[in-house]
């Protein structure tokens, strides 16, 4: 006999990883006072980091713009604005592997780039290790209906009646990084990379059945 009621659980997965895929920001700000002379003295640093890269062994399409702007400066004294300039920022996205990373930021700022705004660590092959968070996740939902039944006379099913996936991201790794403190072979340290799922499982219990007992009369 199967019972009307049903049992429903999350179960939660956690696939530990190192990352293998950096992506590195890096650019250049430039004030001066012309316009036209801003944006020549940023686009030379800008060319000159960008061939430094690719010669470090960056292809091209692992390098783009991510941020182009330009701003005018203004000076406030007593509510009075003065104009001072123009600032010319523009930055770059590097997508490295994970273990050049330091050595990708040292070459930017070996060629003028003064502006480091982080390292982001990610992984080149997350639906893999998705996979495993789930197939983990499903495994302790399982656990968790089976002890539920067991403490209330009912066996559950082979397979669950329904699995629905919980919304749950990998967690990236952020490194920080600022000119003041950069010397040559920056020690950026990878860690780790959780890469996590969760599932709520739905599994229709059926009753136990018990062998009856007869007498002779």
């Amino acid at each position: 006999m199967v019972s009307n009621a049903t049992i429903e659980v999350t179960g939660e997965g956690k696939v530990m990883v190192s990352p293998d895929q950096a992506v590195s920001t890096v650019g250049v700000e430039t004030q001066v006072s012309e316009l036209r002379q801003a944006q020549s003295m940023n686009s030379a640093v800008i060319s000159r980091i960008v061939s430094a890269l690719q010669a470090f062994g960056i292809p091209s399409q692992n390098i783009s713009t991510i941020d182009f702007r330009i701003e005018p400066v203004y000076d406030y004294t007593n509510n009075v604005a003065e104009f001072r300039g123009y600032k010319v920022t523009h930055l770059l996205q590097v997508t490295s592997s994970a273990d050049s990373a330091g050595s990708v930021v040292d070459t930017a700022v070996s060629q003028g780039a003064n502006v480091v705004q982080g390292v982001r660590f990610q992984l080149s092959q997350e639906a893999a290790y998705v996979d495993q968070a789930l197939a983990l996740a499903v495994a302790d939902a399982r656990r968790k209906a089976s002890a539920i039944a067991a403490n209330s006379g009912v066996t559950i099913g082979a397979v669950p009646f329904t699995v629905r996936e919980l919304p749950l991201l990998a967690e990236p790794i952020p490194f920080r990084a600022t000119l003041t403190t950069m010397s040559d072979g920056i020690p950026i340290q990878t860690g780790q990379l959780t890469v996590s799922a969760a599932v709520r499982a739905i599994f229709v219990p059926a009753m136990r059945h018990t062998t009856p007992s007869f007498s002779k009369g």
